[in-house]
């Protein structure tokens, strides 16, 4: 079982549309955070050490993640998907990039 974590900014439309998409994937478990002080779920070190994966959705929320959490092993199992912050919660054309940049096996 594979755990993945998706990451925005403020957790409430990229992130936490693919957490939905994917919760119900057989071979998974899902969780979403973002990197803002004010993000639904804001991401923890718990969060980075849980996950197998972790999707950003652009390359900002790494540095992100580099300038709070400092380099670590997590860096190795970051995928930057380049999903730019135009959609909103479930937004077809999101769920559509997901499903084609995300390959669950």
């Amino acid at each position: 079982m594979q755990h993945l974590l998706f990451i925005c900014s403020r957790n409430q439309w990229r992130s936490r549309t693919a957490e939905t998409l994917f919760q119900d994937h057989p071979d998974v478990r899902v969780k979403s955070a973002g990197t803002s002080s004010v993000a639904r779920v804001r991401v923890s070190q718990q969060l980075l050490d849980w996950a197998d994966r972790i999707y950003v959705m652009e390359s900002h929320h790494r540095d992100k993640l580099l300038q709070r959490f400092g380099r670590g092993d997590w860096e190795g199992r970051t995928v930057v998907l380049d999903i730019a912050d135009e959609y909103r919660y479930m937004d077809e054309e999101l769920v559509g990039e997901l499903r084609d940049v995300v390959k669950l096996q």
